[in-house]
């Protein structure tokens, strides 16, 4: 009997073995880590006490891959979010607070009603950015959208950090449209914001690795690939620390590596550079934070200041900036980016001059591949023009951003081409 041998336990990893083993393939999963997750897990940190995420993630109930992936695995119920397509924001140097709220079907009644659109904005604010529905691939989001505009600092810019993990100057405009049209431009049931009720790992993590076990799959953790044998156009075997693992001729590979690290396994793959980075602050209280500022929702969005998003489960606060090596915040010292940072969330969550008790800073240097237009062009195809091996990964052509939604879709991809070839 073939078997496919996927290279990486991150999601894309995880739901092509996933998607395999639900069809009866034989399925042997590695990882260099002595955990599945890669960028999105949960673990025990020492110093809080506390069990955190790497980092912080949502998903929209309009990512259907996420879902069906969440479905197949016996996890659909690991989410929770608003009641309705809720988005709080609060503007920090003001203080001024707003939601977003975004009405089901198609018609966008939201934004001629002014209680639930962007305050300060009227619709031919949203009429005039509606041409990033008819961006090229060279534009980016700051080429589309007027960046002196109220609606630009308070959704665009937002939402564009949050998606693409870069500034509106560089993340293709494109690339964000895609999700808009998946989401918001369906109306409500589709952008309602999701997130892990007990954390990353138990969601998508945890019951994936059990599934892939239960129908038959191997997982190897501690597996360091260390280069691979190519012979006649093909993968013929797999050198990892402690063995070699040779193919059979039916065999299938999937490497699902981050961009830095296929290219060290496979130098004649050229993919998008993975050095956009993400900062996360996790600070743990005395005791339950109060919730009143969040509204429905387990997060609130923050405007004019460093941090971006902050999430808050049981007593721990955790802040998030995306593209913090595009902003300069790779560049603070963790001492300085902490306080200025806690000063930002006591007024984003209205908690007065509380102190926290334990903090733990997290930077992830290589969260994301470049979603510049040009990073974009530099997107690898599933197929290579090796006969049995296959890419996944979130730098792959998926046609959808660097999100859960895209890793997953990549491996899904990546999984029906070794299924059609069996």
């Amino acid at each position: 009997m073939s078997r496919t041998h996927i290279i990486g336990a991150g999601l894309s990893g995880l739901a092509a073995g996933a998607r395999l083993v639900e069809r009866g393939h034989a399925v042997t999963l590695y990882d260099s880590a002595g955990q599945a997750g890669g960028r999105c897990r949960s673990f025990y940190d020492k110093h809080l006490e506390r069990n955190i995420d790497n980092g912080n993630h949502l998903i929209m109930s309009g990512n259907k891959s996420a879902l069906a992936y969440l479905e197949r695995i016996g996890s659909l119920d690991a989410l929770t979010g608003p009641p309705f397509a809720l988005y709080p924001f609060v503007d920090v140097a003001t203080g001024q607070r707003w939601t977003v709220r975004i009405n089901d079907g198609p018609i966008p009644f939201w934004v001629f009603d002014k209680q639930w659109r962007v305050p300060d904005t009227d619709v031919m604010d949203y009429v005039r950015a509606a041409g990033i529905a008819l961006a090229d691939g060279e534009k980016t989001v700051a080429d589309i959208v007027d960046e002196k505009s109220v609606l630009f600092k308070r959704f665009w810019e937002p939402l564009t950090f949050a998606v693409l993990n870069t500034t509106p100057a560089r993340g293709q405009a494109k690339l964000l449209w895609r999700v808009i049209r998946e989401t918001f431009l369906l109306g409500g049931q589709a952008s309602t914001p999701l997130v892990a009720k007990k954390g990353l790992s138990p969601a998508f993590i945890d019951p994936a690795l059990a599934f892939i076990e239960q129908k038959g799959g191997v997982i190897r953790l501690n597996a360091r690939l260390r280069s691979a044998v190519v012979e006649g156009g093909a993968v013929a075997a797999l050198n990892f620390a402690d063995e070699c693992v040779a193919l059979e001729d039916d065999d299938q590979v999937i490497f699902a590596l981050p961009p830095s690290r296929l290219k060290q396994i496979m130098p004649e793959f050229d993919p998008p550079a993975d050095d956009a980075s993400i900062l996360n602050v996790h600070y743990r209280m005395s005791a339950a934070v109060p919730t009143e500022a969040l509204g429905d929702g387990p997060f609130i969005g923050m405007i004019s200041s460093d941090g971006q998003w902050a999430f808050v489960r049981d007593d721990v606060i955790s802040i998030t900036t995306s593209a913090s090596n595009a902003i300069g915040a790779d560049d603070v010292p963790n001492a300085e980016i902490v306080e200025n940072i806690w000063r930002e969330t006591q007024v984003a969550l209205d908690l007065g001059p509380v102190a926290y008790e334990r903090v733990r800073v997290i930077r992830e240097r290589r969260a994301t591949p470049d979603q510049s237009p040009d990073g974009v062009r530099m997107r690898l195809k599933a197929e290579t023009a090796y006969r049995n091996l296959f890419l996944a990964g979130d730098h792959t052509d998926t046609g959808v951003p660097a999100t859960i939604e895209g890793s997953i879709r990549s491996g899904n991809k990546a999984a029906r081409f070794v299924l059609s070839g069996t």
